[in-house]
């Protein structure tokens, strides 16, 4: 998603960086750009209808529609293998994971906690979440059923890790967090365990996703002076800045088809 038009819109590009389109055009911020399994459609959330909604549009920018249609702030979607899209809503009061078919229908809630639960990605199967939640004091990476059962804490330190997202072979996740005030990507098993900083940047960097092979890292830098579109190895070397504009360039998300 970038800022460069004035407000957030959804655009995609050639994983080298060419052929920048602006695929949302509208009015209002339109944010969270999720693929579909098979590449052919895009969830991303939007204000257009006045409070956060999911959204699902075919991957050129057409039939843009709303899925959600609540009053309650819904963002984060995230689309599993199946035919299912996660996402994070306060419709009940709090922030809590929800599933729903990408017709609108079969809405389910995973999650019941006082606590604020955000960022869902799922695993490769479709059997397993990850996601963020501060139920536990600040926000820590948790694993849970695709039912939202047998919720298991992966992160816990005085630092809050965001935005988990698997690798396509399900062994590792990919977060950020900011100790000391720098955010950095980092990555770890997925049990939680060889947490490991693939950036280790003075200034922060942060929304990591990995590419369809599991080989790269697509994630967002400030480094050159605002935030841009940066993609390194998978163990964090070689670093290579995708986009060059003046707005804010974030949130990026790689179609599962590796384009060479």
């Amino acid at each position: 998603m970038s800022k460069r038009d004035g407000n957030f819109q959804i655009y995609v590009m050639n994983p080298d960086g060419s052929g920048q389109t602006n695929l949302s055009n509208s009015a209002s911020n339109d944010l969270d750009p999720a693929w579909s399994p098979d590449g052919s459609k895009i969830a991303f959330s939007s204000v257009r209808d006045g409070n956060y909604e999911i959204y699902t549009m075919n991957a050129d920018g057409t039939s843009q529609t709303n899925i959600t249609n609540h009053p309650g702030g819904d963002r984060s979607p995230a689309w599993a293998p199946g035919t299912k899209i996660a996402f994070r809503s306060d419709r009940d009061g709090n922030y809590e994971i929800y599933t729903i078919n990408p017709d609108g229908t079969g809405l389910t809630r995973l999650t019941s906690n006082t606590s604020a639960e955000d960022w869902p990605g799922w695993a490769p199967g479709g059997e397993r979440l990850a996601f963020m939640s501060d139920r536990a004091g600040p926000f820590d990476i948790f694993l849970m059923n695709a039912d939202g059962s047998n919720p298991l804490r992966l992160t816990s330190t005085s630092v809050e890790e965001w935005r988990p997202r698997f690798s396509p072979d399900g062994s590792k996740i990919l977060f950020y967090a900011c100790p000391g005030g720098n955010c950095d990507v980092f990555v770890m098993n997925a049990d939680g365990s060889n947490v490991t900083n693939l950036t280790n940047n003075p200034d922060n960097d942060w929304d990591p996703d990995w590419s369809p092979d599991g080989s790269k890292i697509v994630f967002v830098s400030d480094r050159d002076g605002d935030p841009e579109i940066y993609v390194m190895n998978a163990d964090g070397s070689n670093p290579t800045r995708l986009t060059t504009q003046s707005g804010w360039d974030v949130a990026p998300a790689w179609s599962p088809w590796l384009v060479p």
